[in-house]
């Protein structure tokens, strides 16, 4: 039970993080929403707080266990780079991201966000069939 216990309590972290905005701005806690807002200047302070709480968990981590999380990347770096204009691109056309859809719209019972989790697992399943030849 011991190696679940970490993935457990982060995604008590997230779902509590998310409750908590959506409380206190009224607003989904979908990363790209909350990146697009700031960069538009919006609610500086609140959007700001929010990216610098994703940009320093890494460093709490670390505080606390004495190292960065453990990360393998095996694509090359224009590779990630394409492939994370495409999903910031994605994100904005499908009207929010993972998190928002998969974490609150889900939570909401919302239908796009069922359509839009359905869209994101499926193209990651024929992805991964693709790039690596099977199931």
């Amino acid at each position: 039970m011991m190696p679940y216990l970490a993935p457990l309590a982060g995604g008590m972290l997230i779902g509590l993080s998310a409750i908590l905005y959506l409380i206190l701005t009224g607003r989904i806690a979908g990363i790209s929403g909350i990146l697009g807002r700031l960069a538009e200047g919006a609610s500086p302070l609140m959007n700001g707080a929010f990216v610098s709480g994703l940009v320093l968990g890494p460093l709490v981590y670390r505080l606390m266990t004495g190292s960065f999380p453990p990360m393998t990347i095996t694509a090359s770096i224009p590779l990630v780079i394409i492939a994370g204009l495409l999903v910031g691109i994605g994100s904005r056309m499908g009207s929010g991201c993972t998190s928002g859809h998969g974490v609150l719209g889900l939570a909401r019972l919302s239908p796009r966000s069922m359509a839009a989790v359905v869209t994101f697992l499926a193209t990651g399943v024929i992805t991964v069939t693709l790039l690596r030849g099977s199931l």
